[in-house]
This record gives C-alpha cells, sequence and structure tokens, in this order.
C-alpha cells in the first residue's frame, strides 16, 4: 500500500480543513516547497497536492504549485479545481503525475472517460461521499449520484486510481469510514486511494489489509506529529510482507 503524504494550499500556505470548511482553515507555518522535498527525502514515492484556490475558481496558488511539481524529486497528484479539458491537460503539460477530477465527472462524464484514455494512469476519479451521496464543487453541493452508482458509471474507466472521502465522519468515526471504504473497495474494479481516515500508525495497519486498498493519503497527522512519514511508510510497507509459521 502506499502512503500519499498530503498537502493543502490556500492563499500560498499549507492549511487543513475541517469537514471541508474553507472559512476556518488551520494555518500550517512551514514552507511549502521545503515540505515537499523533505517527504522525498523521507522515502516517499508520491505526494498529493490539493489547491483549495483553485476549487473557487482562483489561480493565486499557481506558480507554488508549479515550483513544488519542479521541487519535489517525486511525483505530485494534484486535485482542486480541474472544472475543464483544458485545466487538466495544462497541469499534466506542467507536470503533474496525476490528476484528480470529482466535480468534472458529474457534470460531463463521457469528457472524464476520454481524458483517462488519453492519459493512462494519469487520471484519478474523487468520490466525495456526506450522506450517501457524492458532493461535487469543493464538497458544497450535493449530486444526485450514490457513490456506489458514481463508481459503477465509471467502471470500464482506466482511471490510475479511485480516491474516496467520507466526509461524515472525516477524522472522527473511523470505523464507520473504514466501513464505507472497504464496501467501496470491494465493489470498484479500479484500486481504491483511502482519504481522511489514517490518524496513526495502526490506521494504516488496518487499510492495509482491506482488499482493493492501494494507497491512502496523509495529511492532518503528519502537520499535528500524531504519525511520522517514516514510521507510516514502513508500517505500509510492511503490512503484506510474508511471516514466518511459528514452528
Amino acid at each position: 500500500m502506499r502512503i500519499y503524504p498530503t498537502m493543502e494550499l490556500q492563499g500560498g500556505r499549507c492549511v487543513t480543513l475541517d469537514k471541508g470548511r474553507l472559512d476556518e482553515a488551520m494555518i500550517w507555518h512551514v514552507n511549502p516547497s521545503e515540505t515537499a522535498h523533505g517527504w522525498a527525502t523521507a522515502g516517499a514515492e508520491w505526494m498529493h497536492l490539493t489547491d483549495f484556490d483553485a476549487i473557487e475558481g482562483r489561480d493565486t496558488n499557481s506558480e507554488l504549485v508549479e515550483e513544488i511539481i519542479r521541487s519535489a524529486e517525486i511525483p505530485v497528484q494534484l486535485a482542486g479545481g480541474m472544472r475543464t479539458r483544458e485545466q487538466v491537460e495544462y497541469w499534466i503539460d506542467k507536470g503533474a503525475g496525476r490528476i484528480v477530477i470529482g466535480t468534472l465527472a458529474a457534470w460531463d462524464p463521457n469528457l472524464v472517460k476520454e481524458l483517462a484514455k488519453l492519459h493512462p494512469d494519469q487520471i484519478v476519479l474523487a468520490v466525495d461521499v456526506w450522506q450517501g451521496q457524492v458532493m461535487t464543487e469543493g464538497w458544497r453541493s450535493q449530486s444526485a449520484f450514490t457513490p456506489e452508482a458514481f463508481i459503477e458509471a465509471f467502471s470500464d474507466t482506466p482511471f490510475a486510481a479511485i480516491l474516496v472521502t467520507d466526509i461524515d465522519s472525516d477524522m472522527e468515526d473511523v470505523e464507520a469510514q473504514l466501513g464505507l471504504i472497504s464496501g467501496l473497495a470491494e465493489k470498484s474494479r479500479t484500486p481504491i486511494i483511502a482519504s481522511g481516515v489514517v490518524r496513526t500508525a495502526d490506521d494504516i495497519s488496518r487499510l492495509a489489509y482491506i482488499p482493493n486498498i492501494s494507497g491512502a493519503l496523509v495529511g492532518r497527522a503528519l502537520f499535528r506529529k500524531t504519525i511520522d512519514l517514516s514510521e507510516a511508510l514502513s508500517v505500509a510497507s510492511a503490512a503484506h510482507e510474508p511471516v514466518a509459521e511459528f514452528q
């Protein structure tokens, strides 16, 4: 299972949100580019980057996002405001390793299917769930889709992964969140990346044994220092190592 150290940007600063409330961001006084480089040094193979300003239609973080992509030394999975073909292809051209698409998939599923075929292993479907429905526009609008129906609608689409976030239990009820994620992973033909569920190394251990879970985003826990990235990477890599039989 792959660990994606996760950075969220707002106004050029690293932040974390509670249940997606953009007006109540907790600011972390760190240098974003240096932090990303440190993750690579610690052994991360990928990182995840969400641009909250882009979700609101602003390009205020664009130069910083480009800098992180250039300097991180690991591939960047980029999310936030990918509402058009032009935006998706712009960031692929700028060197983003993967692009995460949620709202556009609800608005124009055929376009997203086409983008996934044009850019193999570079498009990730975001499935953000609140009260049993898929949310769009930065968790502000409720779609008509259940997460199961949304994933099924793209069952033959060659996504790199599907990123699942349970907004209801966002870091509070991890057991309920694991239930949702494991249920969707069982139904999906595409590997699932879990978002928002890792607080400690024990959470990584539990996730690693859910079938079809290919990775987990780890953000708030890293900034709060409830987990160390090196520890997270070690636990994830060791989860499926063969264990000698007891003699």
